[in-house]
């Protein structure tokens, strides 16, 4: 049997009324290289299984659109096609003729400000409708009943209220990602364990000092929850938003380029889409691990 080595020191102090200097005896570090080793075993566990299925759709995808007469273009002909926007997103050449990078840009501006405005005021209110049993009989069946109302059919309303694209898509934003940040904070709140309030109540904790200390540090798992699955709406929002609002947006972008029949640049469009979608959802997701220590649902 192999014992691990160990690294053996010897302390100059004696104790006193003892003869013999203390042996401490510590654990050798592993080398470097071993922990480099275990990274990048971790990283290929993560990352070569996707890029294999990525590969095996491409493949598959390159496979069927070479036919003749495939109404979608391989990925090939789509790289061909879109070869300039790819290796150039940061042009401007005014209006809307703009690179790829600047319709993103204009996107996450407008997710940005609707998605801050309904996180203040999802948790606001699900944190009034968890605590307050008044409150959830009053307000919770009516957010049921929006929460299900179309993204898109409240664009009209805006349209008419605002009277302009940039607040309307914002609005649109709002409205959409509210409600489950609104839902998955109530319920937070109402899972709260009855020892934590029995606690707070015995040091005589302040309704300030509860909210804080208490409430939102149990319920934040819950809450980050609901702060995922908005910003997936919002994103989603804002893409079929700018389609009818038009000016510069990854949702008019593609919207023009149908109308252009560039089928080519709405799959590369698409892929953008996705790949932005997925890194929001991983930045919620890694700042609600942080957060919660590693409760939140990751």
């Amino acid at each position: 049997m192999n014992m691990p080595a160990t690294k053996i020191e010897v302390e100059t102090a004696t104790p006193a009324g003892s003869a013999a200097p203390v042996v401490a005896m510590t654990p050798k570090r592993p080398p470097r290289s071993e922990a480099y080793a275990r990274m990048a075993r971790e990283t290929a566990v993560r990352v070569i299984p996707p890029l294999v299925v990525i590969a095996l759709l491409t493949l598959v995808w390159e496979l069927v659109c070479r036919r003749a007469g495939s109404a979608l273009p391989p990925p090939s002909r789509v790289f061909k096609d879109t070869k300039e926007l790819i290796l150039d997103p940061f042009f401007d050449h005014g209006g809307i003729d703009k690179g790829l990078f600047w319709h993103l840009s204009a996107s996450l501006q407008r997710v940005a400000f609707g998605y801050s405005l309904s996180a203040i005021a999802g948790i606001a209110l699900g944190v009034l409708v968890g605590q307050s049993i008044w409150a959830m009989r009053g307000l919770d069946p009516l957010f049921q009943v929006l929460r299900t109302i179309p993204p898109l059919a409240w664009l009209p309303l805006s349209l008419a209220a605002f009277r302009d694209g940039q607040p309307s898509a914002i609005f649109v934003i709002f409205i959409t990602s509210i409600w489950p940040i609104i839902i998955n904070t109530a319920v937070g709140i109402r899972n709260i364990p009855q020892d934590y309030r029995n606690v707070a109540a015995v040091v005589q904790l302040n309704p300030l000092e509860f909210f804080g200390k208490v409430m939102i540090p149990a319920a934040a798992p819950y809450i980050f929850t609901g702060l995922r699955i908005g910003i997936g709406l919002s994103w989603l929002a804002i893409v079929a938003a700018e389609m009818l609002i038009g000016g510069v947006g990854i949702g008019f972008f593609i919207w023009d380029a149908w109308n252009s029949s560039h089928i080519s640049e709405i799959i590369l469009a698409l892929i953008y889409v996705g790949i932005v979608g997925f890194v929001l959802d991983r930045l919620i997701a890694g700042l609600g691990k942080i957060v919660t220590r590693g409760t939140a649902t990751n």
